[in-house]
């Protein structure tokens, strides 16, 4: 087989895992009120059905990343995939809430693990430019895909019992593993030189997970309550020592040094508010077209598919796109129309149009999302020595799942702000309006990293100029 060949059997591995991984998540949805039922479970601890999944994987990711750098990014990505495996049987099958909440958490941590390990064998396998542009629209696109597909499997497989929703990803998961002892290199899986940072590790994880924890509960605690405020000064002093440990280590997990590229912070803030926005929307517009509307679950499912339907259909032009255009300038057109697509959903009202509001909103969506998340991914590792991808794939990926919970709770808490109003036009149209308001601030950042761009590039075109005369 010859190099290139290896190169895109292994992508094709990762993107069937990550595929699954967003599979997963948008399947278990839609069979929540299914596994209330037969579980017997209160609408607070349910909540953890979905919440343990967010705390294990938004809390763990950076360790996750850097782990792939220092102990092997195929070990890792095998280890976690096997786990994830196990776990998805485990939460099938149990038939006590706490013990489909714990698998559900352990699942989380293995996502932790295999997504980051995943991208950044990506970004080492595929040398930077081209060639890992296609890789890495492909691989993003088919996380898209899976969350969209996730969402209409749900609604068919719930039909016959919502314990299949979890089921289904073990024999995928199996025959991903089999595939890729064989596929994925082993050469290049090289490990990155230095030490464990255990206290950093220790910190950046109590401080993330302490995070996820603190909005995922601060809509039913109280946002001002002495439990939240008295979690969110916990976080911030754990952050203030995780900084102050990693500016002293020799060998740190986070080299703070990666935040002076500009690129990778506007990136990082870029995915935050994309998913973060994005996730809050479609929890607004389950509620809107199940509780108010009366839609079936499969019918809402089927809403949002235009959205996923357009990612699939486009994944293999992003890597060019990002070629010609520049990643800048489609992460620019990408949050237009994010916002585009929000504002479009203002309209809401108990007679919604399907070709005046619904199709053309989710349209506009899914375009931004075809844009926007190859080119982020790209943003966010270019540049990044290979020692270092795992961390810059962790990054990334804890920014995504930080954004979603921490909007999440947001716009919860401005659902229920109205009491007995939770599920009027009213609040709805002013849950959305985070998301807008989000999406526009997205296009405030995205716009400064084209002038960024800009003003080095006349630089550059100076220094060239002085150095002929």
């Amino acid at each position: 087989m010859s190099s290139s060949s290896s190169r895109w059997g292994a992508l094709a591995v990762l993107c069937a895992v990550i595929f699954l991984d967003a599979l997963d998540v948008s399947m278990v949805g839609v069979a929540l009120p299914a596994i209330q039922h037969d579980l017997g479970l209160s609408t607070s601890s349910l909540q953890w059905v979905v919440s343990g999944y967010v705390l294990g994987y938004g809390g763990l990711l950076l360790l996750g990343g850097r782990t792939a750098d220092l102990l092997g990014r195929r070990r890792v990505f095998l280890v976690a995939l096997g786990v994830f495996a196990v776990a998805s049987l485990l939460g099938g099958v149990v038939d006590d809430g706490g013990l489909l909440i714990a698998a559900r958490f352990i699942k989380g941590v293995a996502a932790a693990f295999t997504a980051p390990a995943a991208l950044s064998i990506i970004t080492t396998t595929f040398p930077e430019g081209p060639e890992r542009n296609r890789a890495l629209s492909i691989f993003t696109a088919c996380g898209a895909s899976g969350y969209s597909l996730g969402l209409v499997l749900s609604g068919l497989l719930t039909e016959i019992g919502w314990r299949w929703t979890l089921l289904m990803p073990v024999p995928v998961a199996i025959i991903a593993l089999v595939a890729a002892l064989k596929v994925l290199p082993r050469g290049r899986d090289e490990r990155a030189e230095g030490g464990h940072d255990l206290i950093g590790a220790v910190l950046i994880t109590a401080s993330m997970l302490l995070l996820v924890f603190t909005v995922v509960q601060a809509p039913e605690a109280g946002w001002v309550s002495l439990q939240t405020i008295g979690s969110l000064v916990g976080v911030a002093v754990l952050l203030g020592l995780f900084v102050f440990a990693e500016l002293r280590m020799r060998h740190p997990l986070v080299r703070l040094g990666i935040l002076r590229s500009g690129h990778i912070v506007r990136a990082n803030l870029g995915l935050l508010i994309l998913m973060g926005s994005y996730v809050a929307f479609q929890f607004v517009a389950m509620q809107y077209f199940q509780n108010l509307l009366g839609w079936s679950a499969l019918g809402t499912a089927l809403a949002f598919l235009p959205a996923g339907v357009l990612v699939a259909v486009t994944s293999t032009k992003m890597g060019d796109f990002a070629d010609r255009f520049g990643t800048g300038k489609l992460i620019v057109i990408g949050s237009a129309a994010l916002a585009g697509g929000y504002a479009i959903f203002l309209g809401i009202d108990r007679t919604p149009s399907l070709g005046g509001m619904v199709i053309p909103g989710m349209i506009l969506m899914g375009i931004a999302f075809a844009l926007s998340f190859p080119s982020l991914n790209i943003q966010a590792t270019s540049g990044v020595h290979d020692d270092e991808q795992g961390l810059a794939s962790g990054l990334l990926n804890t920014s995504g799942q930080v954004g979603g919970a921490i909007v999440l709770a947001v716009v919860t808490a401005v659902l229920t702000s109205g009491g007995g109003e939770t599920l009027s036009i009213g609040s709805l149209r002013s849950a959305i309006v985070v998301s807008l308001v989000l999406a526009l601030v997205g296009l405030a950042i995205a716009a400064t990293g084209l002038r960024a761009r800009k003003a080095a590039v006349v630089e550059d075109e100076n220094v060239q100029v002085y150095e002929t005369v």
